[in-house]
């Protein structure tokens, strides 16, 4: 199996913890030349300082916020101009945990810039380099609520579902250049994401978060939350060469707590 990533070079969103930094180490280990993009600065210098050289890889950081798409644009487009970008992965913090009733729309505007908007921008400016280097992965890191609403996750719901259905868009328009589009979908990780979450259902319900986190256990057939490191070597696999003929896939890494098929 081919999966080494040698000579390709990584653009990895939200890298500064979870899924991002470990996917980054994962990518970084199997040869790739890995760019880091977060918004602090600090933390991404130690970032890159402590990621995998073994093939005397060349690894850099942007601090960009996702947010605000025209910094976004200009930095990754300075990025490019001197270095294409081979592979690239979308991923960003969740929004806020809450109900769609009583949700301002300024919370939905703020989620799609974040995510949906955010991931466009990157792609527009990666892909002309893809094509011309005859590869390319774009790896968009979502939530199993794209297949099953999560309660009480009113704004995220929404917003994962016009990620997903965008990127199956570009996958098609892109799959006759030799580039994927694909989407991994965690389930409960051991993040600080999944510390936001348990924190405000037991706010909501008056339970402990000793109850909520236990009850969110029992539903997942594995019976534990999934360590970072297991949902990266995902996104790494289907970044390798040996994921060629996979796109447009939504694939879960969820131990088998979505009920879908």
């Amino acid at each position: 199996m081919d999966l080494n990533l040698t000579g390709r070079h990584a653009l990895v969103c939200g890298a500064s913890q979870g899924i991002g930094l470990a996917t980054a180490k994962a990518l970084a280990g199997l040869g790739a030349d890995v760019t880091v993009l977060a918004r602090r600065e600090e933390v991404l210098r130690d970032v890159v300082a402590a990621l995998p050289r073994q093939r005397a890889q060349a690894h850099g950081w942007i601090a960009a916020d996702a947010s605000h798409t025209e910094e976004l644009r200009a930095r990754v487009e300075a990025l490019v101009a001197g270095k294409p970008v081979h592979i690239l992965v979308n991923n960003s913090g969740g929004p806020a945990p809450g109900t769609i009733r009583g949700t301002d729309p300024a919370a939905f505007e703020a989620a799609y810039r974040q995510h949906l908007l955010a991931n466009h921008v990157l792609a527009e400016a990666v892909v002309p380099g893809m094509e011309r280097d005859g590869y390319g992965r774009i790896v968009n890191v979502i939530s199993t609520s794209v297949k099953e609403p999560i309660r009480g996750l009113g704004v995220s719901n929404t917003t994962r579902w016009a990620v997903a259905s965008w990127a199956k868009t570009l996958a098609t328009e892109l799959a006759p250049r030799g580039i994927t589009v694909n989407n991994v979908l965690p389930g409960s990780t051991e993040t600080p994401r999944i510390e936001q979450i348990i924190t405000t259902s037991a706010e909501r319900t008056g339970r402990s978060r000793e109850d909520v986190f236990a009850s969110m256990v029992a539903d997942i057939p594995l019976g534990r939350f999934a360590r970072p490191e297991e949902t990266a070597n995902a996104v790494a696999f289907l970044c390798s060469p040996a994921a060629a003929y996979i796109t447009g896939v939504n694939l879960p890494v969820d131990g088998g707590r979505t009920r879908s098929l």
